[in-house]
């Protein structure tokens, strides 16, 4: 028998929490890097700053400022690259089919709610079958503010008719965690991703996980 279930919905970060898209970051910054004769990087130092966002990568790795003259060059050089290596590496986190194949056995939907904006993370969710059965999918295109606003989780709960305290919502960063609570989701913070560190229990009450398969003891 079935076991029943409070929670509704769940509802995913994308990068570091459902896919591991390191390695198609880092193939692809690291073509740019070596266009313009700079130094590469290791995966663990794009690991640590792939939640940040491209304007950061560049600033950070490059080591300039958003005023230097070729920034937004190099911006435009990077997710270019990107767009074209986007899914060559990248894959769902271990565990992960095994977690989305019990939430369609116990009737739960779920979802993605990303900072990645959509031309990047559409046609990356449509190369995995396992996520053929997820039912939103928000970005940055379809909300005023992006996370730590929680107008993106609203939105997908708005959407789907479910009421945000019958809805997880999982993260990587301290932003995704600081957006679920403050839609009134309950959370889990995700270790195995990129940007929380291990006293983060420290900052938030709330469930962590350290390896995907984790997940399923924590969905009441």
């Amino acid at each position: 028998m079935l076991e029943n279930h409070k929670t509704k919905l769940v509802l995913f970060d994308l990068d570091g929490t459902l896919i591991d898209t390191a390695p198609d970051f880092l193939t692809s910054l690291n073509n740019v890097l070596n266009k313009y004769g700079k130094k590469n990087v290791t995966a663990q130092e794009i690991r640590n700053h792939i939640s940040e966002g491209s304007s950061k990568l560049i600033k950070f790795f490059f080591e300039i400022n958003y005023e230097h003259e070729d920034f937004e060059k190099y911006k435009s050089d990077f997710l270019s690259e990107y767009k074209k290596n986007l899914n060559k590496k990248s894959k769902l986190f271990d565990g992960m089919p095994d977690l989305l194949d019990y939430l369609d056995e116990h009737s739960i939907m779920y979802g993605i709610v990303t900072n990645k904006f959509f031309e990047y993370t559409d046609p990356l969710v449509n190369s995995f079958p396992e996520l053929k059965n997820i039912k939103i999918i928000i970005c940055p295109d379809h909300v005023k503010t992006s996370k730590p606003d929680p107008e993106g989780i609203l939105l997908a709960c708005n959407k789907l008719n479910i009421k945000p305290e019958e809805t997880i919502y999982l993260g990587d960063h301290p932003n995704d965690l600081r957006a679920g609570l403050s839609a009134g989701t309950k959370i889990i913070g995700c270790l195995y991703g990129y940007s929380l560190e291990k006293n983060s229990n420290e900052l938030f009450d709330c469930h962590f996980v350290e390896e995907v398969s984790e997940i399923i003891s924590k969905i009441d």
